[in-house]
């Protein structure tokens, strides 16, 4: 079955790492193209390219200031995503809280 197209979602859209990474470099507050590019070390087209599959997905907004486009994430849009991993946050803390409650009784079991 072919994978779906980049732009199709938002999960389809974060799976590519640069893409990842640009959104959490927006994060904090809105950034011109020119700050990503600098600041990740990208090309300039390769930061426009992933730029417009967010926005086309959702993921960030973008305003016009001058000449200059700013780019900020869409918390709204990422919601999605946060509470898709969240199921696996739930599972893996209480897998770890598992190997921790083990490795503790087997350790109180030599000391005996």
């Amino acid at each position: 079955m072919p994978r779906a197209a980049t732009t199709s979602d938002a999960f389809n859209a974060v799976a590519e790492p640069r893409r990842r990474e640009i959104l959490n470099h927006l994060v904090l507050r809105d950034r011109a193209v020119g700050d990503i590019v600098a600041t990740l070390k990208l090309e300039q087209p390769s930061v426009s390219k992933h730029l417009r599959v967010l926005r086309d997905v959702g993921l960030v907004r973008v305003r016009r200031c001058g000449r200059q486009m700013f780019y900020r994430t869409n918390p709204a849009a990422i919601r999605p995503l946060h509470e898709w991993a969240g199921t696996f946050e739930r599972y893996w803390s209480n897998q770890l809280s598992r190997v921790k409650a083990r490795a503790e009784k087997a350790e109180a079991e030599k000391i005996k």
